[in-house]
């Protein structure tokens, strides 16, 4: 009698293949959930200077809780340059004179929402807090709306240039 390819097969390679189909199963199913959930989360909320509902909602988000620091005007606090005694910088400022239009919209909302130690290196400190708790999404972004809104065309295109390269 000839023996056939199933002849051949071990218990063990028997019981290997009766799994295989169902890890193959798992790992599929695993991926579909990981791209589903990537592409269904929420994302950061839109940031829109010419949005005026978004623009007047930040403004008041500002002043409640950036103006402190950043300055009722986004001037920023004096020689924001240059190290206090404690050895960190004063806040800078938001309007044109700032270096804030020089970051895409995702670093500004990121650092709004978590604070800088994500964005510097380990050991820098600073006093901006991370407002996650605090303000919403929408408040955020609507914060982030407003200090556009008050930049001048060629700042706004520049910072508009400057997401389009980040994404």
């Amino acid at each position: 009698m000839r023996e056939t390819s199933s002849s051949k097969r071990t218990p063990a390679s028997r019981r290997a293949r009766r799994w295989l189909f169902p890890a193959a199963a798992a790992v599929i199913v695993a991926v579909g959930a990981a791209i589903g959930w990537a592409l269904l989360r929420p994302g950061m909320p839109r940031i829109d200077p010419s949005d005026t509902t978004q623009v007047a909602l930040g403004q008041s988000v500002y002043a409640a809780q950036c103006a402190r620091c950043h300055g009722a005007r986004l001037e920023g606090q004096p020689n924001w340059r240059d190290r206090q005694d404690n050895g960190r910088l004063p806040a800078p400022p938001h309007d044109a004179d700032g270096h804030t239009w020089h970051h895409p919209d995702a670093q500004l909302f990121g650092i709004t929402k978590h604070g800088l130690v994500p964005y510097v290196d380990p050991g820098y400190q600073s006093d901006m807090p991370a407002f996650d708790g605090i303000l919403t999404d929408d408040e955020i972004a609507a914060s982030l709306a407003y200090i556009k809104s008050t930049w001048p065309p060629d700042i706004r295109a520049r910072s508009a240039r400057i997401n389009e390269q980040a994404r």
